[in-house]
């Protein structure tokens, strides 16, 4: 289980997730496009939904539990940054959410 700490906040996903949302999450902070990242939390968490305002004035740090950089899905991070111009921000979601999500919109 890796970390994404935003600010003093650390949030855990898992790595492969947590790499997708990494290369997502730059390519909107690299053009100055704040926006919200919203997810569920899990029952450990407290269960709910969980919506930070991701800007790049506030210190993002990826941490992950592994050594490996996994294979990046070009299709799961075009639909990350896709929901991140939504009204309600950008979507944490599964790689099948995000194939299902590309079929029905693209």
């Amino acid at each position: 289980m890796g970390h994404l700490i935003y600010g003093d906040h650390d949030h855990d996903f898992e790595d492969r997730l947590l790499a997708h949302l990494k290369t997502a999450i730059g390519q909107k902070l690299r053009r100055q496009e704040p926006f919200f990242l919203n997810w569920n939390k899990s029952l450990k968490e407290g269960d709910g939904r969980m919506a930070i305002w991701v800007s790049p004035y506030v210190p993002l740090t990826v941490r992950y539990s592994g050594s490996r950089q996994p294979e990046i899905n070009p299709v799961w991070v075009r639909v990350l940054e896709d929901t991140a111009s939504q009204p309600y921000g950008m979507r944490v979601m599964s790689e099948e959410q995000a194939e299902r999500y590309a079929h029905e919109h693209y």
